[in-house]
């Protein structure tokens, strides 16, 4: 049995590949899977805080009523912890990759072990209290089920992103017990498109892993409010203007975060920052509790009970502070449920404020409420439909949902606007890459000017005469010859319609018709640099050089550029699963 089992992958492969039923029983599976670890990766992070706090069972760590200061030193001792598990895992050098990262230029490859490591560091991060929430260690781990199962299936490209975009789709559908905001999730943050192939997969392991979760008496993410008035017209204007504040106040805390780690890894070892960032939580959690981990039980409270404007202002400042440092001073999570939380208490405020100025209720603030928490979480973690899923599944509101969509794509459009990035692109723009979004561009990284030369080049001194050139190369023989100067270094190209056109002096050094001598590519440019490169110098032709000036290849800008439009008809086409 042993010895078949290679070729019953080898004919189990060819079928998921060949079959888009069987395509969609895998991704069921990875949802399935994706839902199981988001709840056992919940239960640990829960069972951390309630050990940690002193919590009864059915009390989140942001719903206790006040905190002393000797139990709030579990904050550095977890910064401590982390610290020491950072060094265990210390043999990795690199940057670990995300979802989104990996869609974006590994064409959906993730490791197993950087995963396991995110989430290690996001569950200790979360469990002992810092401000940060869990969901990037779900998507991550959904994620990596995605990708594993590609590989293991041998899939195309294209399948292996729309799985790896099931998985992380179908552990925040887990979560928040909302499988139509899983699965939008999936398109907007880490799939980067909404693909007609891609929906069938997505939507099913979305629905596998909340029923999942569901199944094993798992209470989601429950984010609810009392249902207020239908939205008119007026309405939909204030809720604009509710996302334009919440796309600034997103932005603000994107660039709180990148602040605050750049200030801190200045004048801080990577070795002190985690505990000296739980110290600083400790007077935020005194002041207020709920500005400590995610926020689940500090957002239902704030949004069902009758609570005054100064207190909610007071959290507001506490909350985001408590992220910027937690995130900043190096604690591992996401900002994805901070900022619904922090979105409640902006919408909350908001109506409030509103009320007070013309002396009577303007807003719901209930509807205000679940506004804010959309348009902010829009602002910091991207998709304008996810956050519209989320609340329709929640409340079952569609007039509602309406003004969350307005209040979504003001939002949206303006963070796109003055900044450009989602705070998992925007992490990765300080790393120095340059993507802001999960569009599939690692095609455009992997076409390189080493892969599209041709080395079948021929050569000429640059002292050799025009006459040489000519007896050496006659017409029809090649177009251009690479000029070389005495040590066998590139001085520039030499085009044989130059060499033979009328009033050419065959006594002339080769030298003398170079052109592109300062024109050169190194190996590893990509595409688009390339094309660039060809913009910049008007040559039709480039030489790849290597740092010690030796030529490795030419390159021409019509097959660069016709090399270009066939991989960007070939994405087209995936992206409308035509295999």
């Amino acid at each position: 049995m042993l010895k078949r089992l290679p070729t019953l992958l080898r004919w189990l492969r060819r079928q998921v590949r060949a079959s888009e039923l069987l395509f969609l029983g895998l991704a069921i599976l990875v949802g399935m899977v994706g839902g199981l670890f988001t709840v056992l990766v919940g239960a640990a992070s829960r069972m951390v805080q309630h050990l940690l706090f002193g919590l009864p069972p059915e009390l989140r760590l942001s719903g206790a009523a006040s905190l002393s200061f000797p139990v709030l030193l579990a904050l550095p001792a977890g910064g401590a912890v982390l610290v020491a598990f950072n060094w265990i895992v210390q043999t990795r050098k690199r940057a670990l990759v995300d979802a989104v990262e990996a869609n974006a230029l590994h064409g959906g490859r993730m490791s197993g072990p950087d995963s396991a490591i995110v989430a290690a560091q996001t569950v200790i991060s979360n469990g002992f209290g810092a401000s940060v929430g869990l969901e990037a260690a779900y998507a991550q781990l959904g994620g990596l089920f995605g990708s594993l199962g590609a590989r293991v299936m041998n899939l195309r490209r294209a399948d292996a992103r729309t799985l790896v975009g099931a998985g992380a789709g179908s552990a925040i559908a887990a979560a928040f017990g909302a499988p139509l905001a899983g699965a939008f999730y999936a398109f907007e943050i880490v799939i980067g498109a909404y693909t007609p192939a891609a929906i069938a997969p997505v939507v099913a392991a979305a629905l596998a892993g909340a029923q999942v979760a569901q199944r094993l008496g798992v209470v989601p993410y429950v984010v609810s409010a009392q249902p207020g008035p239908a939205i008119h017209t007026m309405g939909y204007v204030a809720y604009g203007t509710l996302g334009a504040a919440c796309a600034l106040l997103g932005i603000a805390l994107m660039r709180g975060v990148a602040l605050v780690e750049a200030g801190s890894r200045r004048w801080l070892s990577g070795n002190l920052r985690p505990a000296v960032g739980g110290f600083l939580l400790i007077p935020l959690a005194l002041l207020s509790p709920q500005a400590l981990s995610a926020g689940h039980s500090a957002l239902h409270i704030d949004m069902t009970e009758a609570v005054p404007l100064g207190f909610i202002a007071l959290v507001l400042l506490a909350k985001a502070t408590a992220s910027i440092v937690s995130l900043g001073f190096g604690f591992r999570g996401g900002l994805f449920f901070a900022s619904l939380f922090l979105g409640t208490l902006v919408g909350h405020l908001y109506a409030g404020i509103l009320g007070l100025a013309f002396g009577h209720p303007i807003l719901n603030i209930g509807n205000a409420s679940l506004v804010g928490m959309a348009a902010l979480a829009v602002a910091v973690v991207g998709g304008p439909f996810t956050m519209a899923m989320l609340v329709l599944e929640a409340t079952g509101n569609f007039s509602l949902t309406g003004a969350v969509l307005a209040a979504s794509l003001v939002s949206s459009t303006l963070v796109r606007e003055l900044f450009g990035y989602s705070f998992s692109t925007w992490r990765l723009h300080l790393r120095g890459e340059t993507i802001t979004s999960a569009r599939d561009v690692g095609w455009v990284r992997t076409l390189t000017a080493g892969r599209m030369m041709r080395k079948g080049f021929a050569t000429i001194s640059g002292d050799a005469t025009i006459s040489e050139l000519r007896r050496r190369f006659p017409l029809g023989s090649t177009s251009r010859v690479v000029v070389l100067d005495g040590t066998g270094r590139y001085t520039g190209i030499a085009t044989l319609a130059v060499a033979f056109a009328e009033g050419a002096n065959a006594d002339s050094a080769v030298a003398t018709i170079c052109h592109a001598a300062d024109a050169t590519l190194s190996p590893e440019q990509d595409i688009a640099q390339v094309m660039t490169r060809f913009d910049e110098t008007g040559s039709d032709e480039l030489a790849v050089i290597d740092a010690g000036g030796e030529v490795l290849g030419l390159v021409t800008e019509t097959y660069v550029r016709r090399r270009y439009a066939e991989e960007l008809d070939k994405a087209q086409r995936e992206l409308f699963g035509e295999r």
